[in-house]
């Protein structure tokens, strides 16, 4: 055992709190193991004791400070009793910088991202994301009306079903592609991904007041539960079981 009481020779299970924004899933907690997969976020790993991250290629990758890119094939081997996950929109200016740092300086390459008990997990994030892209993305003060509208209509328009941005524009007065562009320019990542995440945010909601999956994935715009299976697999390498029974979540909707 260490320290804290803790006992190091259990191999760590997923379990901690999150925090979900547009764009953005952070973890805090216990760090499992995982088969091996991909995804589609960048996932950026910080631990107070060494783990192990597997590549496609057999290298392991060993250290307190690991970032995935997007897409890359790899499982968690050894995990850790604390650290912290930071998984980001690939698209976004972040999650961009964090993939082409890890492509181009190798998975080991440490990042800012500080692990401990202490400080708020939103205060982690925020200090990340401004490490990786320092220039600011705008406000609502100085965005588009168009934008400031259709990030107000999402919410509703997302949980209703699927989400037109032909239909999106017309309602807040532009183009399509103007509307594609500003809001990409403006919010940081493409309007349908935006899309996605705000789906997966609903989901996580209705399962923390209560709802199974299945009611879930409909009351968040999903066709069904395995949709929203595929999706946070896909997204994060992680099924929606473990995202909803071992985490509790802070469900931030800014950026």
């Amino acid at each position: 055992m260490n320290r804290s009481g803790v006992d190091l020779s259990v191999e760590p299970r997923w379990g901690g709190a999150a925090l979900l924004r547009p764009g953005v899933l952070a973890f805090t907690g216990s760090i499992g193991t995982t088969d091996a997969h991909a995804h589609h976020g960048v996932q950026i790993i910080t631990a107070t004791t060494a783990f192990t991250v597997l590549d496609e290629h057999g290298a392991r990758h060993r250290g307190t400070k690991v970032v995935v890119p997007a897409d890359a094939s790899h499982q968690v081997e050894v995990g850790a009793q604390e650290g912290t996950v930071v998984f980001l929109e690939p698209e976004s200016p972040p999650g961009r910088a964090a993939h082409l740092r890890a492509v181009h300086s190798g998975w080991t390459v440490a990042p800012v991202l500080t692990f401990t008990r202490q400080r708020a997990l939103a205060t982690v994030v925020d200090e990340l994301i401004a490490h990786l892209a320092p220039e600011p993305t705008g406000d609502d003060m100085a965005r588009h009306p168009a934008v400031v509208d259709a990030l107000r209509l999402l919410p509703d328009l997302v949980a209703a079903g699927p989400v037109s941005g032909t239909e999106l524009a017309a309602r807040v007065g532009i183009s399509a592609s103007r509307l594609t562009h500003l809001f990409t320019e403006q919010v940081g990542i493409p309007l349908r991904r935006y899309v996605l995440w705000t789906r997966l945010r609903i989901a996580i909601t209705r399962v923390q007041a209560g709802d199974d999956l299945t009611g879930a994935a409909h009351g968040a715009g999903f066709a069904d539960s395995a949709h929203l299976t595929r999706t946070t697999r896909e997204m994060f390498g992680l099924a929606p079981s473990v995202l909803s029974r071992h985490v509790s979540w802070d469900l931030d909707a800014g950026m």
